[in-house]
């Protein structure tokens, strides 16, 4: 194997390998691998989920961040001690899960 010889770039002192850097790899290793991630990805593309209307879509982030919005609740629910603070954690649960119910 041949020694792996740089040169200094005019621009400055980052090191550009010379043209010679390439050693001997088995051909086409490379570009099969290559086709194999875009196979992938075309794969997942196509695989994936259906394209919604805009309403569908809008309903869905909706529901989705009142599902974000109920999981905090309850975490904060879980560690809450204030009678008063529980209480109001839990009408928030309520009106949220009355929420979810209604997108459903």
């Amino acid at each position: 194997m041949p020694p792996l010889s740089l040169r200094i770039d005019a621009r400055g002192p980052a090191t550009v390998p010379a043209a010679g850097y390439n050693f001997p790899v088995s051909r086409g290793w490379e570009s099969k691998s290559v086709e194999e991630q875009q196979a992938q990805f075309a794969s997942r593309k196509l695989g994936a989920r259906p394209s919604l209307t805009p309403l569908e879509a809008a309903k869905q982030q909706k529901k989705q961040g009142l599902e974000l919005s109920r999981h905090r609740v309850v975490q904060q629910l879980e560690s809450a001690q204030n009678p008063q603070h529980r209480e109001l954690l839990e009408r928030a649960l309520a009106d949220l899960d009355s929420k979810l119910a209604q997108l459903c």
